[in-house]
């Protein structure tokens, strides 16, 4: 079954997996049930001024999204990251916000490949 995706890919995921799809599938799980807390962690660090666990939060994102090769996005959570350790606050809003978007729509498409995995 050959996905159409737009905002991950799944080559390094289906890799690791080596065709066991439970494992696929908990490794999918587990991203979507981080993106909502990364989304809302990063808003509540950018509005505390926390910009240090903002640059961790960044990081720790990061990391999960180029699990599933989300290569832009993973570029935001780094220009995020760099930016809170910096103190260059002044587009950290419409980079989460570009983050938040993103994150969203893959969370879409992991939840419906999910459903065609059952």
């Amino acid at each position: 079954m050959k996905e159409k995706f737009d905002y991950v890919r799944m080559s390094y995921v289906e890799e690791i997996a080596g065709g066991d799809i439970e494992f696929k599938k908990e490794l999918i799980n587990i991203f979507l049930k981080q993106i909502p807390d990364f989304i809302s962690n990063m808003k509540k660090y950018l509005n505390e001024g926390n910009y240090e666990a903002l640059a961790k939060e960044a990081h720790t994102a990061k990391s999960s999204a180029m699990i599933f090769l989300m290569e832009e996005t993973g570029n935001t959570l780094r220009k995020i990251q760099s930016d809170a350790k910096k103190g260059n606050r002044e587009k950290l809003p419409s980079l989460i916000k570009k983050v938040e978007d993103k994150l969203n729509k893959a969370s879409e498409e992991l939840s419906a490949y999910l459903k065609n995995l059952e």
